[in-house]
C-alpha cells in the first residue's frame, strides 16, 4: 500500500511514566513493542526505521541515532531528516499500538504540495507522532531546538498543516502507564480493533 514509502518508529522516550522501558516491553506474539510495530508497518512501507538515543533492540532493524543529548520527538524528527535523504517520512510512536493501516492511507490520500505536515487529528486532539512530514519542515524545527524550544504543537503555530479527522479515537490508544499497558494487551487478546494491520 505504501510500497514506495518510508517510516519511521520513534522509539527513544525516556517512559518515565512507564517506570520501565516501554519499547522493549513485551507485546502480542513480539518480544518486544518496537517488533510488533516495526513487524506491522514493514507489511506495508519499503523500508521502516526505529528512532533512538542507542540501538537497544534485540532484533534486526536500523536505527536512527538522535542528533541531540536531550529526548524529545522534535529532536528524533531533525535527525530523521538529517540522516535519511527523502523528502517526506510517515512518523509513528512507538506507544500507539493501535494506529491501522486505514489510518495512514487517509493521510497520504493529502495531495498538497505547500503542506509541511500531514498529522492525524482526533477527539484527542492532534496526534504530531501519527503523521507524515515534509523535509519543508526541517528548517524552522532546528530554528526552535538552537531556543531550545522541544513541543511540537508550539512549532505547528509557523507550519502549513494539514489537519486530517480521526473519527475512532480509540485507534490512538497511548500506553504511557503501566495499567495502559496491561489494558491495551488484553483489548489485543480479547477484542481486537480493525486496527491489526
Amino acid at each position: 500500500m505504501f510500497q514506495d514509502k518510508v517510516a519511521v518508529i520513534i522509539a527513544g522516550g525516556k517512559s518515565s511514566r512507564m517506570l520501565q522501558d516501554k519499547a522493549l516491553l513485551p507485546f502480542g506474539d513480539e518480544c518486544s513493542l518496537s517488533e510488533y510495530q516495526h513487524k506491522r508497518l514493514s507489511k506495508f512501507f519499503s523500508k521502516v526505521y526505529l528512532s533512538s538515543k542507542e540501538n537497544k533492540f534485540d532484533f534486526e532493524v536500523e536505527v536512527i541515532k538522535d542528533v541531540n543529548k536531550v529526548s524529545s520527538p522534535l529532536v528524533a524528527l531533525v535527525s530523521i531528516f538529517e540522516t535519511l535523504e527523502v523528502d517526506e517520512v510517515f512518523v509513528l510512536s512507538v506507544d500507539t499500538p493501535f494506529v491501522d493501516k486505514e489510518v495512514i492511507a487517509k493521510l497520504y490520500e493529502v495531495k498538497m504540495l505547500n503542506v509541511d505536515v500531514i498529522v492525524a487529528e482526533s477527539a484527542h486532539g492532534v496526534e504530531p507522532l501519527c503523521a507524515v512530514y515534509r523535509r519543508s519542515f526541517l528548517a524552522k524545527s532546528k530554528k526552535s531546538l538552537a531556543v531550545n524550544e522541544h513541543r511540537l504543537k508550539s512549532l505547528f503555530d509557523d507550519l502549513n498543516i494539514q489537519k486530517v479527522w480521526i473519527k475512532e479515537e480509540e485507534l490512538f490508544r497511548n500506553l504511557n502507564y503501566p495499567h495502559e499497558y496491561e489494558e491495551a494487551k488484553i483489548v489485543l487478546k480479547e477484542k481486537p480493533l480493525r486496527s491489526l494491520l
